[in-house]
């Protein structure tokens, strides 16, 4: 696949502090890529010199196969960035404010793109309001429509349902997907797990400004998820027999077993219980989640 981005060796030095740390990846054309960590890992950071926010202390960035120290300006026309911080000016209606904002990448004014983005994120009736007058999470929806006006093809999404109502998250997510359809890539950032679970193709975890893991997020899911099985009896079981897995509960009435890589299937458990004519009364599953992931990589648990 061909990379829009590629970043390798970057580090950042705030006098003392290293924000980024070696940082070495790439991001596929088409793909939506979340970029997972801690408050203070490094994340915006990254965003922020890739789109000329930040100045590198070294290392390359490559930008549609151009590296940023040869040109740092024409690449990043293709490049759109959603910021946590809203900032804009007061005195402009929606409209007028897409429309600079068409102006500020050299396009001509296209109001059925602007209108297109107004109805995507449910400004229209705000069109002709000024900016001051709108709400915190419609300033927000105007911030995404202002990344995303001058069609780019690679998409900074730096935490940008942060504080937003539900309404507005689906309304985003929804206009991902179809960024994806149309092969524009997403770089995103988000404290909403389940959101860079269900959207996600790859995952990258930043802590300390260093990269702690890159793949694909369902090998990711396979390899370290831990599903929960979790078994209720109806009578109390003093022990469990030898021959099964889990941990039984100190009032003996629930089992407790964690599926993950490498150990016996929820459905091999299940076989040995009923085998044992255990007293089941109820069997549930915990579905691996992400956030359990991205917990134990910070802890660095996962050894493989």
């Amino acid at each position: 696949m061909t990379a829009v981005l590629e970043v390798e060796n970057l580090v950042k030095h705030y006098k003392e502090h290293r924000a980024l740390d070696g940082v070495s990846l790439s991001i596929n054309t088409g793909e939506i890529f979340a970029l997972l960590g801690p408050n203070g890992a490094g994340k915006t950071t990254l965003i922020g010199t890739v789109c000329g926010l930040v100045r590198k202390t070294s290392g390359s960035v490559k930008l549609f196969g151009t590296s940023i120290d040869d040109d740092s300006i024409t690449p990043r026309y293709r490049v759109g960035l959603v910021p946590q911080e809203i900032n804009f000016d007061p005195f402009f209606s929606v409209r007028e404010s897409l429309r600079i904002q068409q102006g500020y990448f050299g396009q001509p004014q296209d109001d059925a793109r602007i209108d297109e983005l107004l109805a995507a994120l449910s400004l229209t009736a705000k069109a002709e309001t000024q900016t001051r007058a709108l709400s915190g999470g419609m300033k927000r929806r105007l911030l995404i429509a202002k990344a995303l006006v001058h069609k780019p093809k690679l998409v900074f999404l730096d935490e940008p349902t942060a504080g937003v109502d539900v309404e507005l998250r689906r309304d985003l997510w929804n206009y991902v997907r179809k960024l994806k359809a149309e092969g524009t890539t997403v770089v995103l950032t988000t404290h909403y797990l389940e959101e860079a679970e269900e959207l996600a193709d790859r995952v990258g975890v930043i802590d300390k400004g260093k990269l702690l893991l890159l793949e694909e997020k369902n090998t990711l899911m396979r390899r370290l998820g831990e599903r929960n099985l979790v078994v209720k009896f109806s009578s109390t079981l003093a022990a469990l027999p030898p021959e099964l897995h889990g941990t039984l509960s100190t009032d003996g009435l629930t089992l407790t077993f964690k599926e993950r890589a490498g150990t016996p299937t929820s459905a091999e458990v299940l076989s040995s219980i009923f085998a044992a004519k255990l007293p089941v009364a109820d069997v549930s599953m915990q579905p691996a989640r992400l956030e359990d992931i991205l917990l134990r990589v910070l802890k660095g648990e996962p050894k493989s």
